[in-house]
């Protein structure tokens, strides 16, 4: 009778444990999400050349009003949606969607209004002042972003466009649990409204979830919004950046947000690359100290 007891007990839990496989394999990512504002007039010519350029299905289902469009990319769905709000207020997309990437389409906007095509990394390292959590990142696509990156550097050389290719530093909102990025287009409305330019960076959208490139990743610390650096070393060497903590996000990088840029990194981050002279010794020092514990090797660029 024991033994009896048993053997229901074991055949109890392994039926309990194999709903509880079914029910999490259910909610497992299973989607890539391209997300556009109607708020944003470079967003929307962004989405306007996707949809043409690689001709994404419209479906009858909505999202905030407005049709979803999909697409089948290397053996995955994607679906493009639209939000009623700029996309730095999107922190509770994920309540809606499983996406296993999400890449937003964005204007980027500047007082120097200097064209720029751009990649970055949500996420605040303090405050949430532009929508986000405070102290909170995304997790970082790396190789997705520089395969983004690489796209941006080709059509910008191809099509001859007057505008600069950078890595931008991770900041603003919002702070999502997956790996998510923005290719944006700047900085101001005549790059905004410019086809040529939002084509460049739909390609650029596509490239990040249709290739599978994997790269050896580095946490990018100092230089300014823009770091040249950086982006040198991403489209001249095998490496790709994950988030990259710049000089004035600096003095806000204690030790949990510095463990934080690196544990949220889809990759594993192999060092940590200095843009050292543009660093205080007092933050040079505290980020070392945090890297140091968790076994991340530094180098200067």
């Amino acid at each position: 009778m024991k033994t009896r007891r048993v053997e229901v007990r074991r055949h109890f839990k392994a039926h309990i444990s194999l709903v509880t496989q079914l029910h999490y394999s259910h909610r497992l990512p299973s989607m890539i999400l391209i997300i556009a504002s109607t708020k944003d007039v470079a967003s929307m010519n962004i989405a306007d050349q996707i949809i043409e350029r690689y001709s994404f299905e419209k479906l009858s289902d909505k999202f905030q009003e407005s049709n979803i469009y999909f697409k089948r990319v290397a053996n995955r769905d994607a679906k493009l949606v639209f939000l009623n709000q700029e996309l730095i207020h999107s922190q509770h997309i994920t309540e809606h969607f499983t996406p296993e990437l999400v890449v937003f389409v964005s204007r980027h906007a500047s007082v120097s209004g200097f064209p720029t095509l751009s990649v970055h990394v949500p996420g605040n390292l303090g405050k949430a002042e532009l929508g986000g959590l405070p102290k909170r990142v995304s997790v970082c696509p790396a190789s997705a972003m520089k395969n983004a990156l690489l796209e941006l550097a080709r059509t910008k050389k191809e099509d001859s466009l007057p505008y600069e290719v950078s890595y931008e530093c991770t900041h603003h909102g919002p702070s999502l649990d997956v790996p998510a990025m923005f290719v944006e287009l700047g900085s101001s409305l005549e790059q905004w409204k410019d086809v040529k330019a939002a084509e460049a960076v739909a390609h650029s959208a596509m490239a990040a979830i249709s290739k599978d490139t994997k790269y050896p990743t580095v946490l990018g610390v100092g230089g300014p919004h823009y770091n040249e650096r950086f982006t040198k070393i991403a489209l001249t060497t095998p490496r790709a950046f994950g988030h990259i903590i710049s000089k004035y996000a600096a003095p806000k990088a204690d030790p949990d947000v510095v463990k934080l840029c690196v544990q949220r990194t889809v990759e594993k981050v192999e060092s940590a690359v200095f843009d050292w002279k543009s660093l205080r010794s007092i933050e040079r020092q505290r980020i070392i100290s945090a890297l140091n514990s968790l076994n991340i090797s530094i180098e200067k660029a």
